[in-house]
Parts: structure tokens; sequence; C-alpha cells
């Protein structure tokens, strides 16, 4: 993997270099190289600031998603997936796709807080929430901020059920609070892994953890009763495709029990961040991403239509979902279907309630 000459490098530690414009925004910025330092170019701190939201959960009606409720931390994500499809979503905050969603991150300071009244309010009808529906919850802040961490709290005590989706072994900081979460039925964890090559993820998902600490996250997760699956997402065409079945055989080694996969999205601006990264990490395998990429999504680089933008279509796409059925099958994967509990909720927790065991009261 080699940087072509005349091609802007990305800071270390980024998955891209450039802050291509906005939608809503018709001034561009052109960075001047023969002004700059070379050093300059590779640096890029990250900026956090304060989100003043009066919410904390999100809901979401999309078909193909499953969950209806989402919380959000953080807005942007230093984990710098170039694939991202949370991107887009900082140009609503008047900031680039690009290097800024990885180097801007809005933090919900307060966002326990704000859960809690939330859940308390009779308008709230206990459903099964996701951490999160847009970018990670374990990001790097989360070590220092523990948003993620008292939000989790806040569900444990009301006992409402969520399901954690995230690429970072962080997750496992916070097993005092899942292992009697899963004693309840109240948790699922998604552990994303999306190649096993260690050279590939440094460049594609920068400040993620390291795929062989994600599948010890897995194993650590079972070992403690927490269900824990294993999302290939994304599935990049001419890429990643190949490793699907070993990535299965990983997770179901070390104690998954469910698998899903996700065929790359490349929505909006997420699509020339994409091709750039190509260009400047593998060129050689550029032409061959991208015919693969169009061979699913109907000759585009990507089909919004729901029902088609997680798995694609036509004989390639076929072809993987047919692998991973197979694959699924043969490691006993996806055998059966944990069901998370709402009808342990409680609106008004207190400390005595700690007193009874889970079957004992039904506080909704």
């Amino acid at each position: 993997m080699t940087e072509q000459q005349g091609l802007i490098p990305a800071p270390k530690g980024r998955a891209t270099a450039t802050n291509p414009p906005t939608r809503f925004d018709p001034v561009k910025l052109e960075l001047d190289l023969d002004a700059l330092d070379p050093g300059e170019l590779r640096q890029s701190c990250t900026q956090f600031y304060e989100d003043t939201s009066r919410s904390i959960l999100v809901s979401n009606d999309s078909p193909d998603v499953g969950f209806s409720w989402g919380i959000n931390p953080y807005r942007g994500c230093e984990h710098g997936c170039i694939y991202c499809y949370a991107r887009p979503s900082h140009e609503y905050l008047g900031w680039s796709a690009g290097l800024d969603f990885e180097t801007k991150i809005l933090i919900k300071r307060n966002a326990p807080e704000l859960l809690s009244k939330e859940l308390r309010k009779r308008s709230w009808k206990p459903a099964v929430v996701s951490l999160s529906g847009n970018t990670d919850p374990y990001q790097p802040a989360e070590r220092r901020l523990e948003l993620t961490r008292g939000c989790l709290k806040i569900l444990s005590e009301h006992r409402n059920p969520v399901v954690i989706i995230t690429k970072n072994h962080l997750v496992t900081r916070d097993l005092d609070i899942l292992a009697p979460m899963a004693k309840r039925g109240l948790i699922q964890v998604m552990i994303s892994v999306t190649t096993l090559r260690n050279n590939i993820a440094s460049v594609m998902e920068p400040r993620t953890s390291m795929p062989v600490r994600r599948l010890d996250a897995i194993e650590k997760l079972s070992e403690e009763g927490i269900p824990t699956g294993v999302m290939v997402a994304p599935v990049v065409p001419g890429l990643t495709d190949e490793e699907l079945p070993a990535i299965l055989e990983a997770a179901a080694d070390r104690g998954a029990f469910r698998a899903g996969y996700i065929l790359l999205r490349l929505p909006g601006p997420v699509a020339p961040l994409f091709e750039d990264w190509l260009d400047r990490v593998m060129p050689e395998r550029k032409d061959k991403i991208i015919t693969r990429i169009k061979d699913v999504r109907s000759g585009q680089l990507n089909d919004p239509r729901f029902g088609h933008r997680m798995r694609g279509e036509g004989v390639w796409a076929q072809t993987l979902s047919s692998l991973f059925q197979v694959t699924c099958k043969r490691h006993k994967l996806n055998l059966t279907r944990k069901h998370l509990r709402t009808d342990l909720f409680i609106r008004h927790p207190s400390n005595q309630l700690n007193l009874f065991e889970p079957d004992d009261f039904n506080g909704f």
C-alpha cells in the first residue's frame, strides 16, 4: 500500500486528508500544498465540542434496521472509518464529512441525565434501544468521558433492554454492568469485525481496536454470559469479501452465538472520500473494488433503496448471501434468537428494588 504522488497524505491516525464542501455550503477551501510544511499535513488534533441537545433518545423508522430507538452520546467519530455511513450527518452541523467527522466530536456530557429523564416519562413505552444508532459509543473519548457507561447504568436501573454495536475492545470495561443485565435478559452485544488483517484495518479503520482485540472482546463477553454476536460490517467487495468465512469461524470459536453482515454503503460524500482513499492506499486494487461495488449496486456506487442497501443485488450479492448462510450453519451461528425483555421495566427505580429478583417484580 503506497501513497501516489500528488495526492494529499492523510494525517497520522486518520483515514482521510480532505474536507470536501458540504451539500449546504457553496464555499470550498483548497489547501495550498506549496505553502504548507510537510509536517503540518501529518498533524490533526481532535477537538471536542459540547452538544446542548435536550433529548437523547432518537427514533428510527427504517424498515431494514433492527431497532426503533437509538442513543448517541457522541456525534462524529474518532475511529475514522473511511467507509462510515454516518459521515454525511456531520454536514448538518456545518462541518465536512471528511476530516471534520474524525476530528470535530460533539459530546453530550449530560447524556445519562437526559436518558433518565426520558425513561421516567409516562409517554415512554419500554423498548429495545441501540447504543448507538450512528457513531460508535465506545470511540476513544469514551475511555475518559464514560458517557456510554453512564447511559448503561441508567438503562440497567430502569431495566430497559439495549443492544450495543461497537468496534472497540473498550466495551469489556463495562462487564460489571453488562453481566447483571444479561442475567435479566436485557443486553446483547454485536462486535463489528470488518477484516482479520491488521494492515487493512490500520488504514481503513485507523483508530479502532485491532481485529484480534475485537475477537478477544467477543470471547470475554461470552465468558461472562453476555449474548454476543459478530457483525461483518461492512463487507467491502473486492477487498474483504474473501474473509467472510474466516471472520465467522473466528467469532464462533470465541463464543459468538449469532452473526450478521452488511454490504458496503457509500452514501453522498462518502463515495468520493472512499475513492480518494483507494487512490492513496491501494491504487492497484481500486479498479477491482469499484467494479465489484458497481456490480451489486446496479452500476452505481450506492443504492439507497430500502431492502437493497444492506445486501445489494445481482449474482455476486446472491453468492455472498449463500456463502454467509452456509458458513453460519457450519459453525452453528444464528441457531437461536434471544429476545430481550421489556416486561421488567421500572419507570421510577429505587435502591430497594435491588432486593427483588427479576421475576419477582414487574414495574411497568
